[in-house]
């Protein structure tokens, strides 16, 4: 079979030069994000979360892929426009981000999906579609959270169903579908699989060196990848290099002129150092940090993932006084102080509070509808966000504290559900209906919502952590002191 020349580097990029009809082939399958001569940031678990995808697109990475997302939390998730970080969140019924993205990456974001059913495949690619660059399927991942569930590398054994995924979302979904897998113990049903996988439609396949038992201190399997890439009529992505062949960017088409591959894909190394992917050489890790800190804080990552990532970018740096105040810190603000970042954080936190302000305090369109009682029902179009309460002070014991404090029957909360089982919660308070014009998934989320609609209403705090009020509710009360749970309000659709 006519092989591939490879051109060493080229402006910075992997190029690929072709000979003989099999490129062709590959050439024709790359679809809209161009597998070929790619350098890509493989998807990693709690790792290829929105900053270090944005940094790996800074230092050089052509694509980046998140960690693999289970199609039953992305399907229990509602899209939603995050005007005050210019994002898109997938937010799951219990107020986890499952996912963010923003324009930055929009073109260049691989969602990494982990199934094992072709139909609710097609539903979370629908569900995404619009706001990444391609999806991919996890077909190797071995933790047995992943396998137990029929997902990752226990696919492998499943070509049929592998066949039903991916040619399902091939036809339905408008990105370019892909899908990352192992190696099988005999190299005859590896290439079969291969086959199975490239007459779907794929766009390419991600080939990690390894057999499904093996770990990073086995060695990579490059002739494995070099047979499958000379075989296949796809663009072939190499994976597994990491620390074995690749250490420093030039490393990165060693291992591609190694494997025979389209493109590589690069894990732990980005993980450790994503300026690998700088054809100038890698930055230090105090730059890299601090890089990393700056979009953590300006698109408000999660405190924990940020202070796992930036554990990751301080291997080998344990002993340093900054790594032990990093395992100290409890915000991240704290973990700004390290790096004497503390003023970038209350500068772009600033800017956000005036944002939110100015959100928060838009004219809203209040709704009146007359009631058959006579009474009247108000409707403001007003959404629960979890992370912006205190777990003792929610709108609704807000709202049950007002009404103790103005010597009102406690708040009676009734429930719709629509046909697509989302729920919209009322509130009846002193005679009045209180309702938010947001459907959600989560009664409880609801049933907040209808209270801030009341509270708002009634011209009360909701017991959002606004700093002006410092923390306190409506009647003044320190938070910390507390006790009444939530669970003990009334509520006729919840039996809490």
């Amino acid at each position: 079979m006519p092989g591939i020349i490879i051109n060493a580097l080229k402006m910075g990029r992997l190029c690929i030069m072709d000979e003989g009809e099999n490129t062709g082939k590959k050439d024709d399958m790359i679809g809209k994000l161009g597998y070929a001569g790619k350098l890509i940031l493989a998807p990693m678990v709690r790792a290829g979360t929105l900053p270090l995808r944005l940094l790996a697109l800074d230092y050089g990475a052509d694509i980046v892929y998140c960690e693999e997302l289970i199609d039953f939390k992305l399907l229990r998730s509602e899209r939603i426009e995050n005007e005050i970080l210019g994002t898109v969140d997938f937010v799951h019924e219990d107020g986890t981000i499952v996912f963010r993205t923003c324009d930055k990456e929009k073109n260049s974001v691989v969602l990494q999906m982990g199934t094992a059913d072709a139909k609710r495949a097609l539903k979370v690619a629908k569900l995404v579609e619009n706001d990444v660059a391609g999806i991919d399927i996890n077909m190797g991942c071995p933790k047995d959270y992943s396998v137990k569930g029929g997902m990752g590398a226990a696919l492998l054994k499943q070509p049929d169903n592998i066949n039903d995924i991916l040619s399902t979302l091939v036809k339905g979904c408008s990105k370019p579908i892909t899908c990352k897998m192992r190696l099988l113990p005999k190299m005859e049903d590896t290439l079969d699989l291969v086959k199975v996988m490239q007459s779907t439609g794929v766009s390419a396949i991600g080939v990690h060196g390894r057999l499904k038992e093996q770990r990073p201190r086995h060695q990579v399997n490059c002739e494995a990848i070099k047979v499958i890439s000379n075989m296949a009529s796809v663009p072939i992505i190499a994976n597994g290099g990491s620390g074995q062949i690749i250490k420093n960017f030039e490393d990165i088409e060693k291992f591609r002129e190694m494997t025979g591959a389209s493109s590589v894909m690069v894990a732990r190394e980005a993980q450790w150092n994503p300026s690998i992917f700088r054809r100038e050489g890698k930055h230090p890790a105090l730059k890299v940090v601090k890089d990393y800190i700056k979009y953590a804080v300006d698109y408000d990552n999660q405190f924990a993932n940020t202070k796992y990532c930036v554990q990751q970018l301080m291997v080998g740096k344990s002993d340093e006084p900054e790594y032990m105040r990093l395992l100290k810190s409890q915000t991240l603000r704290e973990m700004c102080a390290i790096w004497k970042m503390e003023d970038y954080f209350d500068s772009v936190n600033k800017k956000r509070k005036e944002v939110e302000k100015v959100y928060k305090n838009r004219v809203e369109a209040v709704k009146k509808l007359k009631m058959d009682d006579g009474s009247t029902l108000y409707r403001i179009h007003l959404r629960y966000d979890k992370k912006n309460y205190n777990s003792l002070m929610t709108p609704k014991v807000a709202l049950s504290e007002w009404c103790q404090t103005n010597k009102l029957d406690i708040p009676v909360y009734s429930m719709d559900e629509n046909a697509d089982r989302l729920y919209q919660a009322t509130v009846k308070v002193d005679g009045e209906y209180f309702s938010s014009t947001c459907w959600e998934k989560n009664k409880r989320f609801t049933e907040h919502g209808a209270a801030m609609v009341c509270l708002r209403m009634k011209g009360a705090h909701d017991g959002s952590l606004d700093t002006n009020l410092e923390h306190k509710n409506v009647q003044g009360k320190d938070l910390a002191q507390k006790t009444e749970p939530e669970d003990r309000l009334q509520s006729s659709a919840t039996g809490s």
